[in-house]
């Protein structure tokens, strides 16, 4: 079966089987960001944004994705670059494995919700396991970022 999937902005389309995953379908496109962790949906390593929504890839057929638009963190480059120096800054990212999957999620919540509470940053970090971290470092990672973007907005005023 051919699909047609724009991925971070560039048309691929491609003959695959029809049980071939999007995780599957995405890496083998290039995009190593995505990850492989448990394939049944819990670990939120393999999560991307299809048409702006967070899913998880390792559960997502690429048939289901014909004619959408899915990102990765490939193709949020610049969104994600002074995020990711408030985790590394606060030691988040030991191993760096969950780091895609976990940016993703708080992008997502930065885009949904920009003054969330410690509740709200917890259900979005809920999906995704890291296994080195206690997850105290990207909590302060992601509040310390938030309080710079505030800071930065009110610069601008």
């Amino acid at each position: 079966m051919q699909v047609s999937i724009n991925v971070n902005g560039r048309n691929i389309t491609a003959d695959i089987v029809p049980d071939l995953m999007l995780l599957d379908f995405l890496r083998q496109h290039g995009c190593k960001s995505v990850k492989r962790g448990c394939d049944t949906g819990n670990c939120g390593l393999c999560t991307v944004f299809m048409d702006d929504r967070p899913v998880l890839s390792c559960s997502t057929l690429a048939a289901r994705a014909q004619g959408h638009q899915v990102v990765t963190l490939e193709g949020l480059q610049e969104e994600a670059r002074d995020f990711g120096v408030f985790i590394a800054n606060q030691g988040a990212e030991q191993c760096g494995f969950c780091s895609p999957g976990l940016m993703i999620n708080a992008i997502a919540l930065f885009r949904e919700n920009p003054n969330p509470t410690d509740e709200d940053i917890l259900t979005y970090l809920a999906g995704n396991l890291c296994r080195c971290s206690g997850y105290e470092g990207q909590m302060r990672g992601i509040k310390a970022y938030l309080a710079f973007q505030h800071a930065k907005a009110e610069e601008v005023l």
